[in-house]
């Protein structure tokens, strides 16, 4: 039985639409954070044209996890964040295959790329040629550090970024050594900020009938912009920052008696109180050592030894629900066991099981968010398979079977 069996099965909302529907995304990103940002559009109901190499694909397809039923691996990267997307899989290197491209992109809305800079230009589909075509098309570039500036040419991965913005530094191993983050966080965030990019710039076209723009979205900036206020602080003080500097106490992840952790922050006096007390210790509050945050962060490795030595003479439950019982901030840190069969996540559908691409097995995923109230969003198409949608959109754009036909035998495009 499969670990997520007992999530609630849906199907795909085929019909479905939504707030975005009539915007045509042409996505020629690869991997993670180009898929995250046209993730977000297709959900709400924009139609997304994932481009990808024929014989090839998108490289996210092949980030697998070894699987007893997938002898090539699982592919749960590309069935989660190409969903709501249809492939359309060309030869970029064919004359026929870039004519069709380019009717493509003049009937879109937004353009999404990830190639190093200049070769958009080089493939003869420069910002000004497009524009010159569609004059309100949105042209996301995306890249690691950006289209201008001394690194616009250096590799740009998340791992890179992470390292350079300063995440790394800030979480260190008990050793001291730097350590990555183990996902795609750059990635991620920049997707998000992306999709939000996208609908500022779609506004500025359709509400206030202005023209297309370019958006330069880079890995880094986007990283920078979550990353608190460090660089401000020091260069107002000149201090550097410790890493692992906590932001507030008593603030940490625990080890209960039965093995498990739990996290808890009292980041406001109010919230700190209340932890003394939980911990039967009352009187801490008045003690100038601990009266307040700054002074707590002064004394904070005395504080949080009071508070792992209570937490871990309890299990995991009987922690949660002492502390929930005296108003403070505390939960259940989990793993993917334990978060799967939450009963919140459960109630609330935060993963669902949808059909494949090829309507046969299920994959388990998370569900459209955020909620919106009025015009939610949908899961209407599985991950497609490469270039199953190639004859339907070359169909769309006005090429004849014929002409289809043509096009898959000199190898300029791919068909399922």
């Amino acid at each position: 039985m499969s670990a997520g069996q007992h999530l609630p099965k849906q199907a795909l909302q085929e019909q479905a639409t939504g707030p975005l529907q009539g915007v045509r995304v042409v996505d020629l990103s690869r991997l993670v954070a180009g898929n995250m940002l046209t993730l977000q559009l297709g959900d709400f109901g924009a139609d997304v044209i994932k481009v990808e190499s024929a014989g090839a694909g998108d490289t996210l397809r092949e980030w697998r996890e070894p699987h007893p039923d997938h002898p090539d691996g699982y592919d749960g990267w590309w069935r989660t964040y190409a969903r709501n997307k249809r492939s359309l899989a060309l030869n970029l290197r064919d004359g026929q295959a870039m004519h069709w491209l380019k009717r493509l992109i003049a009937t879109a809305q937004v353009l999404v790329e990830s190639f190093k800079p200049g070769t958009l230009e080089n493939m003869g589909l420069s910002p000004e040629q497009l524009h010159a075509d569609n004059p309100g098309l949105v042209i996301v570039r995306l890249s690691g550090w950006g289209q201008t500036g001394p690194y616009r040419e250096l590799p740009g991965f998340g791992s890179l970024i992470e390292g350079f913005s300063g995440y790394a530094h800030k979480h260190r191993s008990d050793g001291g050594a730097p350590q990555l983050p183990n996902m795609a966080l750059a990635d991620m965030v920049t997707g998000l900020t992306g999709a939000f990019a996208t609908l500022t710039a779609l506004r500025e076209v359709e509400v206030r009938g202005g023209k297309g723009q370019v958006i330069d979205l880079s890995l880094l900036e986007p990283m920078l912009a979550i990353m608190g206020p460090d660089v401000s602080n020091f260069a107002a003080t000149g201090v550097d920052p410790e890493p692992g500097q906590k932001i507030a106490s008593p603030r940490g992840s625990y080890l209960c008696k039965d093995g498990l952790w739990v996290s808890m922050s009292g980041s406001t006096d109010t919230m700190a109180k209340r932890v003394f007390e939980a911990i039967g210790q009352s009187a801490l509050f008045e003690d100038p050592r601990f009266s307040s945050n700054a002074a707590r962060l002064e004394n904070d490795a005395e504080l949080d030894a009071m508070v792992a030595e209570f937490m871990l003479q309890r299990t995991q439950d009987e922690c949660l629900k002492h502390f929930r019982h005296h108003g403070v901030t505390v939960g259940p840190i989990y793993a993917p066991p334990q978060l799967i069969q939450d009963a919140h996540v459960v109630q609330r559908g935060v993963y669902v099981q949808c059909a494949g691409s090829d309507g046969s097995e299920a994959t388990v995923m998370h569900q459209v968010t955020p909620r919106l109230q009025g015009t939610p969003g949908s899961i209407r198409r599985a991950a497609p398979l490469r270039g199953q949608h190639t004859e339907e959109l070359l169909s769309e754009l006005g090429a004849s079977a014929a002409a289809c036909q043509s096009l898959k035998a000199q190898g300029a495009i791919e068909c399922r």
